[in-house]
């Protein structure tokens, strides 16, 4: 089953007015791949924000519109700073999101764009892909 955060998710609204008050767009997943099982070889399907994730599953990864609205705004944005990747990068079925955003941020720096990637499991991804040498900084400090 998913998480759910109920304390943390009371200041969403506050942030979420906070980010609009300085025209700051805050993108949130509209749809998601699910599992029964925390691997691949559960049940594995599709499912959006307003379906929301049923019971006995656990979201996995971004879906296909919200990997393409991230895609779109790395692709306008003038300084990228990411920290956490999209999804369970480690395991096939569910890194298309953290993939598909690590070939866009490769993408927008060989345009000149500054790129950081930031510490922990998002440069453990950038690793993986073999992007460290291809984005502006990857730190691998945190704490």
């Amino acid at each position: 089953t998913s998480l759910y955060d109920e304390e943390g998710a009371k200041i969403v609204p506050e942030i979420m007015e906070k980010a609009a008050k300085f025209g700051v767009e805050i993108i949130l997943p509209v749809d998601f791949v699910i599992s029964s099982k925390f691997g691949e070889d559960g049940e594995i399907k599709e499912t959006t924000k307003e379906a929301g994730i049923p019971a006995g599953f656990m979201g996995l990864d971004c879906g296909p519109k919200s990997i393409e609205m991230n895609v779109k705004a790395v692709m306008e944005s003038k300084t990228i700073i990411w920290n956490g990747p999209m999804g369970v990068f480690e395991m096939a079925r569910f890194e298309a999101g953290t993939k598909t955003l690590m070939d866009a941020v490769v993408k927008v720096t060989e345009a000149g764009v500054i790129t950081v990637i930031g510490g922990g499991d998002t440069a453990t991804a950038c690793k993986n892909y073999g992007t460290e040498d291809k984005v502006t900084h990857c730190s691998t400090g945190g704490g």
